[in-house]
Order: C-alpha cells, then sequence, then structure tokens
C-alpha cells in the first residue's frame, strides 16, 4: 500500500477512516450486539468470532475476551461499550 501513490482525496478519506477507527470499531461492536440478542446456531457462533476480533484489534486485553467468549451474554458487550466510550471521553 505504501508504494501506491493516492490523489489528495483519497488520502483524506484514508487518513478520516483511521482517525475515526475506534468509533467505526464499537459501531460495529454495537451492531453485533444486536444481532447476537436475535441469532441462533452457528450464526451465533461467527458473530462471537467477530466480536473477539473487534475487541482484539481495539487491543481489548486477551482475558476479558476469554471471559465474555466463556460467558456470551451479549449484556457484556453493553457494559464495553460504555467503558469504550468513557475511554474516548478522557
Amino acid at each position: 500500500m505504501a508504494d501506491r501513490d493516492y490523489s489528495p482525496y483519497q488520502q483524506k478519506i484514508i487518513k478520516r477512516y483511521y482517525e475515526n477507527y475506534d468509533a467505526i470499531k464499537a459501531q460495529r461492536l454495537a451492531d453485533l450486539a444486536t444481532e447476537l440478542y436475535l441469532a441462533e446456531g452457528k450464526k451465533r457462533d461467527r458473530l462471537w468470532k467477530q466480536v473477539a476480533e473487534i475487541l482484539t484489534k481495539l487491543e481489548f486485553p486477551a482475558s476479558r475476551i476469554e471471559h465474555l467468549l466463556a460467558q456470551k451474554n451479549p449484556e457484556l458487550i453493553v457494559g464495553i461499550l460504555k467503558e469504550l466510550e468513557a475511554k474516548k471521553g478522557c
């Protein structure tokens, strides 16, 4: 990607994406929490895997991710979202 020449417009888009990366991932995490309440079976397992991937990208502690996956309770994701929002506000 570094070898490629981007137009100034494309550079601004890329820059804004990375500036808002945490907010984008937090929104996706909120969407997944909603989907988890409704999902069943294999889809539910796949959604939990996506939750773990997002939290890993957000550099969330591995022990907390493991605990979340062991509990598989969507309400815990809501608590994590509040925690991330409070961290962002500081």
